[in-house]
């Protein structure tokens, strides 16, 4: 896990709004700095590359989900944490299949806020309460019947957890530490990935994994 502060720009067509966040997040994150328009955000988030950009989902010209589409044409690995007055279920799907890792509503506080920012920065993903049932609901049926993969689909939930620690590179005990178990424990699961998949090492299950887009 990452001991130093994340680096933000933060999004949002209110400037009052903009400078409320940012007054919030003041010695909690690094800010890198603002936008107010889809385009200055693009250009924004091109010449600093912050670890999160904090995305508004309604502004002019396509909100958030255009913000996103535009920056992930030229960098795929930029991180995205929507940040929103709506709760609505249609504006939370539509932002996390453009590709936002998480969403939040602006009634949440400036240090839960910093909380959020670095847990999307090191890989989690991160919705307010009741937002990630709207997630699991959305994306529990819609992997078509020949975009099933048998070989991922032997591995328990924690054995896929483990997997995608490893392939970002984590040791053995910064998982356990994470998953809240043993170090041994998250051995054994590797050992098991490994023997169900028929690969030899972490650098192997590595590839495996990128090569199906379990890490981002």
């Amino acid at each position: 896990m990452n001991s130093e502060p994340p680096s933000v720009v933060i999004v949002d067509d209110h400037r009052i709004f903009r400078s409320g966040v940012q007054t919030e997040l003041t010695g909690l994150v690094e800010i890198l700095g603002e936008a107010g328009s889809i385009e200055d955000a693009v250009r924004l988030i091109a010449d600093t590359r912050p670890d999160v950009v904090l995305l508004d989902v309604h502004m002019p010209g396509g909100g958030g989900v255009e913000v996103i589409r535009q920056v992930f044409a030229a960098r795929a690995d930029q991180r995205f944490l929507a940040l929103s007055v709506s709760d609505a279920p249609e504006d939370v799907i539509a932002v996390v299949r453009a590709g936002a890792r998480g969403y939040v509503t602006k009634t949440i506080t400036g240090s839960e806020l910093a909380d959020a920012v670095g847990r999307v920065r090191d890989g989690d993903a991160v919705f307010s309460p009741r937002l990630a049932g709207f997630v699991l609901d959305a994306f529990a049926d819609s992997l078509p019947a020949d975009e099933v993969d048998p070989e991922l689909d032997q591995l328990t939930t924690r054995e896929r957890e483990v997997l995608r620690y490893i392939a970002r590179g984590y040791l053995y005990k910064e998982i356990a530490h994470r998953l809240g178990i043993s170090a041994k424990t998250v051995e054994a699961h590797v050992s098991s990935v490994l023997r169900k998949l028929q690969l030899s090492n972490r650098h192997e299950l590595s590839r495996w994994a990128v090569a199906r887009r379990l890490v981002d």
